[in-house]
């Protein structure tokens, strides 16, 4: 089906509206409220996957990293569907794609500046994962397995934020160009979305990039927080071994553990 933009700017405009107002929706915040404490005054004081962990321990972490992909999933996914099988005009370029990237962007920016909190939210990555989830899933689940591995081994957690972001959007910013520039011959109504597109990709990382701003500092000074996921691991290893044994009666148990 071939549309214009003048079909397509309402629809557009809910999408953005719509996206905005889930990336509002802060699983950080309200898990920590559901453990009686407020995240935003804890290590950090970020709301997100890195002081969770730190904060509440691993799996609650890894739960918060979870949901904020999903957050991004959904929405970007939505948009996927719903404008399949569209493009603009007589381009190659398919509104899915734009759309798909509409969506991530106005999640992203509902996380990191929601409207809800003040515009004081969280930085991001877990919810581009999710949005580059859908949109390059491929070289996303290598790079954030990557990431992963690199964060437990270094304990650098910024770091492997970018390392499983960064990558997807610059695939995705070629596949645009190869798609758009070398397809479409001269410039036209389409290669204007493809543009507009390879914009909103590009909008993303710089997003989540300005609210590390500090964390890019600290890592170029060498003073970065570590995560310290292994050591978080290992501690709760010995917390398990710690109760078997104060249950078998072999040691006795502290003042706080009674």
């Amino acid at each position: 089906m071939s549309l214009h933009f003048k079909d397509l700017w309402w629809s557009f405009v809910l999408l953005s509206i719509a996206s905005y107002m889930i990336g509002n929706v802060n699983f950080a915040i309200i898990i920590s409220k559901f453990k009686n404490k407020d995240i935003t005054k804890e290590g950090s004081g970020n709301p997100g996957t890195m002081n969770m962990s730190r904060t509440f321990g691993i799996k609650i972490g890894l739960l918060t990293l979870f949901l904020d992909v999903l957050k991004g999933v959904v929405p970007t996914l939505a948009a996927r569907l719903i404008f399949a099988d569209m493009y603009f005009g007589d381009s190659t370029l398919e509104v899915a794609i734009t759309a798909q990237y509409l969506a991530g962007f106005f999640t992203v920016v509902g996380h990191i500046f929601p409207i809800s909190l003040n515009f004081k939210g969280g930085k991001g990555i877990a919810t581009t994962i999710g949005v580059f989830l859908v949109a390059k899933p491929i070289v996303t689940l290598i790079f954030t397995a990557l990431a992963l591995l690199y964060i437990f081994v270094t304990a650098m957690g910024s770091m492997g934020s970018f390392i499983a972001t960064a990558p997807p959007a610059i695939a995705a910013l070629i596949d645009l160009y190869l798609l758009g520039f070398q397809k479409e011959p001269t410039f036209s109504y389409g290669i204007a979305f493809f543009i507009i597109t390879e914009f909103l990709v590009a909008g993303i990382i710089l997003l989540t990039w300005y609210a590390h701003r500090k964390n890019i500092k600290r890592l170029l000074s060498g003073e970065e927080h570590e995560t310290g996921w292994l050591d978080m691991l290992h501690e709760r290893r010995l917390r398990k071994i710690r109760k078997k044994l104060i249950a078998r009666g072999e040691i006795e148990p502290d003042n706080n553990e009674e």
